[in-house]
């Protein structure tokens, strides 16, 4: 059953994905909004043959791509979605949103999802990763993509949120080169977001960290007590408490790959540009600022 939604999708070179993702939304919706940000592959033209709108705008972070999203959205709908290119909505979650969605009470401004991640073909189901919750659906008009550069999340501005019971699915088809590559660049804006934590040189209205909050109020305040921590030391005592304490060797060996690059690898290279910028501009806010500004904002496109 079609309702009142529509789905802001920001793409560049997905062919591999973009196809997939638009399928598992048809069901409840077609009012797709790509935001394209220069693809040379055949993402525009897969895209908008299964009837999708799509816009051009140049990349300048996640956060303000996807804010542009919401207000050129074309389709007037009471509902917005948010989804990642290489994700899919499960048929249980298509289902779910058509039989739900119209009769939620209008005190009800926001919807909570879960998300499985799958590495390798497999799904990661333990070391903290699963059930993520997250904020994908909410009323127009009353949400807003913070602006951070890495792991922003959807503000509501008013009301109370809901949870649905089924996932959403990240599932990326590239292979490691590619992942450890646009890591690489995602620590980039780790790091912004991590000196910003300390320094506190960007204004933005944020989600509020808070331990017995929401999910990403907890995540946003387990951040900031992570960024407390001494370099170097936090990405060994994260990856302990991820893959023995959450019990992350569970996962077998493609569990312990993911684990180990996105639970330590990732995380050491973080600490590493980060101690790379305090060697070459030392600890001074203002002379930091600068750095981004001169020298890592050109390397941010992704």
């Amino acid at each position: 059953m079609q309702q009142d939604i529509s789905v802001i999708i920001l793409t560049f070179n997905e062919e591999k994905h973009i196809a997939r993702c638009i399928k598992s939304i048809l069901p409840f919706t077609h009012k797709i909004f790509i935001i394209d940000s220069g693809s040379t592959d055949k993402t525009v033209e897969i895209a908008e043959r299964l009837g999708a709108i799509v816009q051009y705008n140049p990349w300048v972070n996640y956060a303000q791509q996807f804010n542009f999203g919401i207000e050129n959205n074309p389709h007037k709908t009471k509902w917005l979605m948010r989804m990642d290119s290489d994700e899919y909505i499960m048929p249980e979650l298509s289902e779910e949103i058509s039989s739900k969605l119209a009769g939620l009470d209008d005190q009800i401004s926001g919807i909570y999802v879960k998300r499985r991640v799958m590495f390798f073909n497999k799904w990661i189901r333990h070391g903290a990763y699963y059930p993520i919750w997250l904020l994908r659906i909410w009323r127009n008009g009353r949400g807003v993509c913070e602006e951070t550069w890495m792991d922003e999340h959807i503000k509501i501005t008013e009301g109370i949120t809901q949870n649905f019971s089924h996932d959403i699915v990240d599932h990326n088809l590239n292979n490691l080169t590619w992942w450890t590559q646009k890591h690489n660049l995602y620590a980039i804006r780790e790091v912004i977001d991590l000196l910003n934590m300390k320094y506190d040189f960007r204004d933005f209205e944020s989600v509020e960290p808070k331990l017995l909050g929401s999910q990403e109020q907890r995540k946003r305040y387990l951040k900031m007590k992570y960024a407390s921590l001494p370099l170097f030391t936090r990405p060994f005592m994260y990856f302990i408490y991820r893959y023995f304490f959450r019990l992350g060797f569970l996962d077998g060996t493609k569990g312990l790959v993911w684990h180990f690059l996105q639970g330590f690898w990732y995380r050491f290279l973080v600490d590493a540009k980060i101690y790379e910028v305090y060697q070459r501009v030392g600890k001074d806010k203002n002379a930091i600022v600068d750095f981004f500004q001169k020298e890592y904002n050109k390397n941010l496109r992704s």
